[in-house]
């Protein structure tokens, strides 16, 4: 778990479209299989102490990726799931910086179940031991970026939302760009300080991570239900715990959740006509989706995507079309962190077929 990332080397200015790259790299492939462990103890041996509580060493295999979000290091930990790892600060680590642990997930197989929760909050100055299976991520803050005990006490619902953030950020990764990057570490330091310390100023300014979270929970929530007939803006309030005004004013980019549900049960409908080999008819598709009307879905299909259903349909059949509309982003847009978080997930600017001659 090596947070000595070098902050002298000068930046090298790259072109916008360049994919943001990772920051350090370390496998224990490069060691001899009854090395690898040692070696994984090794690398992370100037912050924490790690052993193993379940698992043989001789099939042990770990890789850690580390990015620079600012003054964050996140790095991620993926190591063999069938081990599980216990980590313990040192007493005299070389850096006092927080530290967010985060599992991605808590049980790992039937009657598994980890003593701590799937996050935790420290300062490596302080004592603490937390355990892990699979992958883990990391985030290392300076000391000086948060003012707090160095033993928080974080309550279980906010700690899961910024566990989701954590999550959302590392799956958004590959999208970021380095003019993102600064904002991107001032609202991640600024939730962590709204989760450590709640207070209603600190709730303020981590308004965007937060909403980032909201939506990414809406957008699970619609996935899973989309179709549902009781799908609504009022039945996802319910499920996610929000209010219906911000549910509102978050979704305003799309064009408002109503027609965001739409456009994605239009999206999901043309995705199974395309892919249906099973003959069904365009009606019988669409009523899955909750498209009851078959004229005003004929509409709304034709004026989304530049074709009719039977037309996009039948292009499927013949192997025209393998995949359907893509849920691109403007390619214009500016990169900022409610374009990585909030507005990538939200645009569905769904390119319009052309007719095939």
């Amino acid at each position: 778990m090596n947070a000595r990332i070098d902050h002298r080397a000068p930046f090298r200015s790259q072109p916008f479209e360049k994919p943001f790259k990772c920051a350090i790299q370390f496998d224990t492939a490069r060691a001899p299989i009854h090395e690898r462990f040692a070696l994984f103890q090794g690398w992370n041996a100037s912050l924490v102490d790690v052993r193993l509580s379940e698992g043989d060493e001789r099939t042990f295999e770990a890789r850690e990726t580390a990015w620079q979000l600012g003054d964050i290091a996140f790095v991620v930990i993926d190591a063999s799931p069938s081990h599980l790892l216990h980590w313990e600060h040192k007493k005299k680590p070389i850096v006092d910086n927080w530290i967010v642990y985060v599992r991605e997930t808590v049980a790992f197989n039937p009657g598994d179940h980890l003593a701590e929760p799937s996050i935790r909050v420290a300062n490596l100055a302080a004592p603490s031991v937390y355990t892990s299976k699979g992958r883990l991520i990391t985030l290392f803050f300076p000391r000086g970026a948060i003012e707090a005990s160095l033993q928080p006490e974080i309550a279980d619902g906010p700690a899961a939302f910024f566990a989701d953030y954590i999550r959302l950020i590392h799956g958004n990764l590959p999208a970021l760009q380095r003019g993102s990057l600064s904002r991107l570490a001032e609202a991640t330091t600024e939730m962590l300080a709204a989760v450590i310390a709640p207070s209603q100023e600190r709730m303020v300014q981590a308004q965007v991570p937060i909403d980032a979270v909201i939506t990414s929970r809406a957008i699970r929530a619609i996935n899973l239900h989309l179709t549902d007939a009781d799908l609504s803006p009022e039945f996802l309030c319910k499920n996610i715990g929000v209010s219906r005004s911000r549910l509102y004013r978050i979704f305003e980019p799309a064009g408002g959740i109503s027609n965001y549900i739409r456009r994605k049960r239009l999206l999901e409908t043309c995705r199974a006509l395309i892919d249906d080999i099973g003959g069904h008819s365009v009606s019988h598709t669409a009523e899955r989706f909750g498209f009851t009307d078959p004229s005003s879905f004929s509409r709304m299909f034709k004026r989304e995507f530049g074709l009719s259903p039977k037309e996009i349909r039948e292009l499927g059949w013949q192997g025209i079309l393998h995949s359907c509309a893509q849920e691109d982003g403007d390619d214009d847009a500016e990169q900022t962190l409610d374009a990585l978080l909030i507005s990538n997930s939200l645009n569905l600017s769904l390119r319009p077929f052309q007719k095939h001659a």
